[in-house]
């Protein structure tokens, strides 16, 4: 009897495992706007549970607190698109204004090129360099990446459109029903009440303190980027400074794909010196940001050592792109959590 129970247990382990890897196959396209849903949930259920307590209807209160994330996270990011394509527009036209005066882009930008080569020339040997045909190549270069970024850039467009929609729809649900996944989740778990309360504070207080490291850097960056764009003379700093703020949330590219255009422009219009100035610090104090302040933010709302949080965020963004921001931190803290838990169960089982 014990031997069939043994095989039966056996069975069901080994079903269990085949299943739950042919549920990981099927969920494995939507893991990225599933995780995304659970840190809104996690973020804004304190305003949840008050939205519940005026709504008494689940569904109603559910639809409440997604439509609410909606609108604070979709119509002031749509906002600033519209008003930065109009900055853009306006500052394509007045460029393709001066180059076309210089006969079009190619001559254009060769004009700029020549005063650089020409003052460079005082001091560098430039004759066995031929700079113009490498700027050339690299002018046709860019011309057939634009082309085939275009169609990719569309592409990428619809596929975050659609996990937008897997997000939001799983959003609601988690809204409506995260009590009670909370509650089959840890009655499935082989631990105490407590144990279970301190593994899913600990998944909590990770991802709200890397929110909480998003808006610093965000702050901090966009801050300083609207800073140097007003002392630079450059229009628009403070609408520049809240598109910087949102770039800092794309680890690698990050502000750069702010204040990087803006040094090629300077460069491109002939004013070298602000280029030259807004390069050095974008590369040297904008960019730093990001690997200072996120990492100390985590590490004090989180109680997280700074080097070992500085590291999560490093590894995850490598093992998991963007999302690694936020599954790395998380997996430290539970971790950290098991470990603290099996130290204490060591501590409290009997010496044999």
């Amino acid at each position: 009897m014990e031997r069939k129970q043994a095989t039966t247990t056996i069975f069901l382990l080994v079903l269990a495992a085949v299943a739950l890897y042919f549920c990981y196959l099927i969920a494995r396209p939507f893991l990225s706007p599933i995780f995304l849903a659970v840190m809104i949930a996690i973020v804004f259920h304190p305003v949840h549970v008050r939205i519940q307590a005026r709504v008494r209807s689940r569904n109603t209160a559910a639809l409440i607190s997604t439509s609410l994330v909606l609108f604070v996270v979709v119509v002031p990011a749509v906002g600033l698109g519209v008003v930065v394509s109009q900055e853009i527009t306006g500052l394509y036209q007045l460029l393709n204004q001066r180059s076309a005066e210089q006969g079009g882009w190619n001559p254009y930008v060769m004009h700029a090129m020549e005063r650089l080569l020409g003052w460079a020339g005082q001091y560098i040997d430039l004759s066995t360099l031929d700079l113009r045909g490498a700027l050339l190549r690299w002018l046709e270069q860019i011309s057939r990446f634009l082309l085939s970024w275009g169609g990719q850039v569309i592409s990428n467009i619809i596929s975050f459109l659609a996990e937008a929609v897997v997000a939001f729809f799983t959003l609601f649900f988690l809204f409506r029903e995260g009590g009670s996944m909370r509650a089959r989740a840890a009655a499935v778990l082989p631990l105490k009440a407590n144990q279970v309360e301190r593994l899913f504070t600990g998944v909590s207080n990770s991802i709200v303190a890397n929110v909480y490291g998003c808006l610093a850097v965000g702050v901090a960056q966009g801050s300083l980027a609207s800073l140097a764009f007003w002392v630079l003379g450059l229009p628009s700093p403070v609408l520049w400074g809240l598109v910087t703020a949102l770039f800092s949330l794309i680890p690698f590219i990050g502000s750069a794909a702010v204040w990087g255009p803006a040094v090629i422009i300077l460069v491109v219009a002939g004013h070298w010196w602000k280029g030259l100035i807004l390069l050095g610090w974008g590369a040297a104090v904008v960019a730093q940001v990001d690997s200072l302040v996120r990492p100390y933010v985590i590490s004090e709302r989180a109680k997280l050592h700074t080097l070992l949080v500085f590291f999560a965020l490093l590894g995850g963004v490598k093992a998991f792109g963007v999302m690694g921001l936020f599954i790395g931190p998380v997996v430290l803290s539970v971790t950290l959590v098991v470990l603290e838990m099996l130290q204490e169960s060591t501590l409290d089982s009997p010496a044999p």
